[in-house]
C-alpha cells in the first residue's frame, strides 16, 4: 500500500489502528437524549430566573389573557408561578407544550416572517422543565375539567385530569435543581428580584390593556389595572411621573411610532428608564437609543439620560427577529430611515411643547405694537440714587453654611468708607505657618518675611483657591478637593460602621420604584453606616428620621437619598468597584461644594488642612489631579 504523500509512518499507523479499533468512524456520532438536548437548550434560552418569568408570561400574553397573576418566592428561586385567564389547552396540547420545538405560533418557514405573537420558537418550556420542577394546570373555557402535568428535569411524573379555573397555572419550582454550578452563580435575592422586577415592568409596559399583580413572598408590588400607556407609566414608577412626560407620534410609510419622552429637566444620571418596544416585544437597540439621546444633544447634557418608553409598529416582513433566544435583537431592512425618523419625532415633540428652542417664521416681529403712547407731561425720567457706603467686595451676611466648617466662627469685614482702601491688597493674618517660609533663615528674618507676607490664600472665580507657596503657588480645586475628603471620610464610616448621625426635626417619606426599593433594602445597612437613619414605610417607601451629621441642615433629605441611590447604580454600571467604594463615591460628589460657590478665608484655610490630611490630596475620585503648581521661573518666562 502506497503511503501518502506529506503523512509519516508513525501518523500513518496511528490513523489506521484507529479506524481498525472503531471499524467505522460514524460510530462515534451520537444522538443526545432530549433531557440533555434540552438542558443545553436551557443554558442559552433560560440565564437566571428573570428569563423563566419573560417566557411564562410572554405565553400567557399569547393565550389572550387580560388578567396575569406572578407569584414569587425565594426571589424566584423556590417558585415561579403565572397565572392566566387565556384560552387553556387541551390534555394533548398541555402535553406537546414541553416538547422541544412545538409550538402554536407558526407552522412553516415564511410564518418567521409574519410573526406577530411574543413566542414562535417552542424551546422555552422544554427548556424549563429540563432545569426544574414544573406544574402545569390547564383548563379551556369550553371543557368541565381541565389537565394537570407535573414534570421534573424532562421526565413526565404524571398526567391526569384535574380541576381547574379556566386559563392556565403554571408554576416552576425549584430552578436548577439538577443543575448545581448554575445555581450557584445566581446572585443573592435582591440582585435577583430586580432583574425578576425589571422583566415585569417591561411586559407590563407593552400590553397596558391587561391587568397584571406581581406578589414577592405574600407582599403584592404590583398592582396595575387596565389602563392607557400613560396610567401604566404612573402606576410603575409613581404618581411623579404624571408631569414628565411628553407625547411622541408619527406616521409614516415605514414605521408607526408612538409612546412618551421625559422631559429633560427629569433626565437621570443612570440608565433604566429607557424602553423600546417593536411590534410590542422589548428589545435593547444602541443605535435607536443614539437617535432618541441625539434628539435631547441641544437641551441636555451628554451624561444624562432621559426617560422614554416609544413603541414601533412595523411590517414584520421588514424584521428579523429569530436572532437571538432571548428574542431582544432584531434585524431591520432600512435602520437609517429608522433612525431619522425617530430623532426628527422626539425632537418635534420636544419642540411642540416648547422644551426645545424653536423658530416660528410666522409671528410678527415688529415692536410699534409693544409701545404704548403716553402724554409728553406724563413722561418721567427715572430717578437714580446710590449709596457712596457701597462696598462690594466686603459682606456683613453669611448666607450660606459650608459643610465641613460648620462650627467655625468667621468674622464679618466691616464697610469701608474710604474708596481709595478697595485697592490695597489685603494681607489676612494667618493663625499658623504657611509652609513658603524659608526654615533655614535666621529667627529675626523669618519673622519679618511672616509679618510681611502672611498667608496668602485667595479664591478665583468662585472655583479655584489659590494659595501662595516658596516655588510659586499652587492652584486647587476647591469641588475635586472637597469630594476627595467626603469620599476618604465616608470610607472610614462605612468601614467602622460609626457614621455621626443628626436626627431631622421633621421625617421626611421617599418613594422608589419596584427595582430601587429592592436595591435600597440590599444596601440599608451600609446606608444606615454612612449616617442616614431610615426605615421601611410601607410599599416601595423608606421613611428619613436623620442624616449624616457633616452634612449641612439646609439640604433636602428626600434630593440627598434619591441622588445616592441614581449616583451608586452609575457608579456600579461604569466602575468595577464594591459597594461600599461606590456609596461613599456617590455621597461624596453629591454633598460636596459645588464650582461657583463662595467661600471665606478660613473656609479655605480649612479645606487645605483637610485635604493635605487625606491619603491622596493630589487624585480626584475621576483620576484628574486636584492640585496645580506653578514656579516663578514659570511665571517670569511668560513675560520675557
Amino acid at each position: 500500500m502506497k503511503i501518502q504523500t506529506g503523512y509519516s509512518v508513525n501518523i500513518y499507523l496511528q490513523l489506521t489502528l484507529r479506524c481498525h479499533k472503531h471499524k467505522n468512524l460514524s460510530d462515534i456520532i451520537q444522538l443526545l437524549p432530549d433531557s440533555v438536548a434540552n438542558q443545553i437548550a436551557a443554558g442559552e434560552v433560560v440565564q437566571r430566573p428573570a428569563s423563566a418569568l419573560k417566557e411564562l408570561i410572554e405565553n400567557a400574553i399569547d393565550s389572550g389573557a387580560d388578567k396575569i397573576q406572578v407569584l414569587i418566592k425565594d426571589a424566584g428561586k423556590s417558585l415561579i408561578q403565572v397565572i392566566d385567564n387565556g384560552c387553556g389547552m387541551s390534555m394533548t396540547d398541555a402535553r406537546m407544550c414541553f416538547e422541544r420545538h412545538a409550538t402554536s405560533k407558526i407552522r412553516k418557514a415564511e410564518d418567521l416572517f409574519a410573526i406577530r405573537t411574543m413566542g414562535f420558537r417552542g424551546e422555552a418550556m422544554a427548556s424549563i422543565a429540563a432545569i426544574a420542577q414544573v406544574e402545569l394546570k390547564t383548563r379551556r373555557h369550553e371543557d368541565e375539567l381541565g389537565t394537570c402535568i407535573r414534570i421534573e428535569g424532562s421526565e413526565i411524573i404524571s398526567q391526569e385530569p384535574a380541576s381547574a379555573m379556566p386559563g392556565t397555572s403554571i408554576s416552576v419550582k425549584n430552578l436548577f435543581y439538577n443543575t448545581p454550578a448554575r445555581r450557584n452563580f445566581l446572585k443573592g435575592n435582591a440582585v435577583e428580584m430586580r432583574h425578576l422586577n425589571d422583566e415585569f415592568q417591561r411586559v407590563a409596559l407593552a400590553n397596558p390593556e391587561i391587568f397584571f399583580t406581581l406578589h414577592q413572598d405574600g407582599n403584592e408590588v404590583f398592582h396595575l389595572p387596565k389602563g392607557s400607556l400613560k396610567q401604566r407609566i404612573i402606576h410603575l414608577f409613581g404618581s411623579a411621573y404624571n408631569q414628565k412626560l411628553v407625547p411622541v407620534e408619527e406616521e409614516t410609510s415605514i414605521i408607526s411610532l408612538r409612546g412618551y419622552i421625559g422631559k429633560p429637566e427629569f433626565a437621570k444620571k443612570t440608565r433604566g428608564e429607557q424602553f423600546f418596544f417593536v411590534n410590542n416585544r422589548f428589545i435593547r437597540d444602541p443605535y435607536l437609543n443614539h437617535a432618541v439621546l441625539n434628539a435631547y444633544e441641544e437641551v441636555l447634557s451628554a451624561d444624562s439620560f432621559p426617560l422614554y418608553v416609544l413603541f414601533i409598529e412595523i411590517d414584520p416582513a421588514k424584521i428579523d427577529i429569530n436572532v437571538h433566544p432571548t428574542k431582544t435583537e432584531i434585524k431591520y431592512q432600512d435602520e437609517k430611515a429608522i433612525y431619522a425618523i425617530i430623532r426628527s419625532a422626539v425632537k418635534r415633540s420636544l419642540g411642540r411643547y416648547n422644551i426645545s428652542p424653536t423658530l416660528d417664521f410666522n409671528q410678527e416681529t415688529g415692536f410699534s405694537q409693544m409701545i404704548s403712547p403716553k402724554a409728553h407731561e406724563d413722561i418721567v425720567p427715572p430717578a437714580i440714587s446710590f449709596n457712596p457706603d457701597f462696598n462690594p467686595f466686603t459682606s456683613t451676611k453669611k448666607d450660606r453654611e459650608i459643610p465641613f466648617l460648620r462650627n467655625t466662627e468667621t468674622e464679618s469685614g466691616n464697610i469701608t468708607k474710604n474708596w481709595g482702601s478697595l485697592y490695597e491688597i489685603v494681607q489676612p493674618e494667618s493663625k499658623q505657618q504657611h509652609f513658603d517660609l524659608d526654615l533655614n533663615a535666621p529667627g529675626e528674618h523669618a519673622n519679618q518675611v511672616l509679618k510681611g507676607i502672611g498667608k496668602q490664600i485667595y479664591q478665583l472665580h468662585n472655583r479655584f483657591i489659590i494659595s501662595q507657596i516658596k516655588s510659586g503657588f499652587m492652584l486647587i480645586d476647591q469641588q475635586a478637593a472637597h469630594e476627595r475628603i467626603l469620599f476618604e471620610r465616608y470610607q472610614q464610616h462605612l468601614e467602622s460602621r460609626q457614621g455621626a448621625s443628626q436626627q431631622s426635626l421633621f421625617p421626611q417619606t421617599v418613594s422608589f420604584n419596584a427595582s430601587d426599593f429592592e436595591l435600597v433594602k440590599e444596601l440599608f445597612s451600609d446606608i444606615q453606616s454612612l449616617g442616614f437613619q431610615i426605615r421601611e414605610f410601607g410599599k416601595n417607601t423608606v421613611i428619613i428620621e436623620g442624616i449624616p451629621a457633616d452634612l449641612s441642615s439646609n439640604i433636602s433629605e428626600v434630593e440627598i437619598l434619591e441622588h445616592l441611590i441614581e449616583g451608586f447604580k452609575n457608579n456600579q454600571s461604569s466602575l468595577k468597584i464594591s459597594k461600599r467604594e461606590s456609596l461613599a463615591r456617590a455621597l461624596a460628589r453629591n454633598t460636596s461644594i459645588k464650582a461657583g460657590q463662595q467661600l471665606s478665608v478660613d473656609e479655605m484655610n480649612h479645606l487645605i488642612d483637610e485635604l493635605f490630611a487625606c491619603e491622596m490630596p493630589n487624585i480626584s475620585l475621576s483620576g484628574k489631579p486636584v492640585i496645580s503648581t506653578f514656579t516663578l521661573e514659570e511665571l517670569l518666562q511668560r513675560f520675557e
